[in-house]
């Protein structure tokens, strides 16, 4: 049996809001949050949330996202992608389109970071020089 096998016939897992939150290293406001948002649907027992493998995975995905700086609309359509399309081909092309664009935006950002930093350095050489030539001289 393979380890997907396994994963697949093993019995399901079900997290607590505080267990997910720690898991994850998120507050459970920040469940809640996501869930308000529509991108996880924690099932009910009772009145308590419990979290499956499939909104663990999930989680997962949007904290990753967001680390790379997806914005929560991206992130939802990549994730409803994943839902309606069993072939996961319309996702990787999706998913492919979004990270070229990121790589686009953090490419300018470090070209405007880039010129930033060396304007700056000479407003701060130039300032140091003002203040040697305006320093009092020593006298022998």
């Amino acid at each position: 049996m393979t380890a997907a096998e396994v994963a697949e016939h093993a019995p399901t897992r079900l997290y607590t809001v505080t267990e997910m939150a720690e898991e994850l290293g998120v507050t459970p406001r920040a469940l809640r949050f996501y869930e308000d948002k529509g991108l996880i649907t924690p099932s009910r027992a009772g009145t308590t949330r419990v979290y499956t493998r499939r909104e663990h995975a999930r989680m997962q995905l949007i904290l990753r996202g967001k680390r790379l700086g997806f914005s929560l609309r991206e992130i939802k359509q990549f994730l409803d992608l994943y839902d309606v399309d069993p072939t996961h081909k319309e996702q990787l092309r999706t998913l492919l389109e979004a990270v070229r664009h990121r790589i686009d935006d953090l490419e300018t950002t470090r070209e405007a970071l880039t010129k930033t930093l060396l304007e700056l350095r000479e407003i701060e050489d130039q300032t140091l020089r003002t203040l040697a030539k305006r320093a009092p001289k020593a006298t022998a």
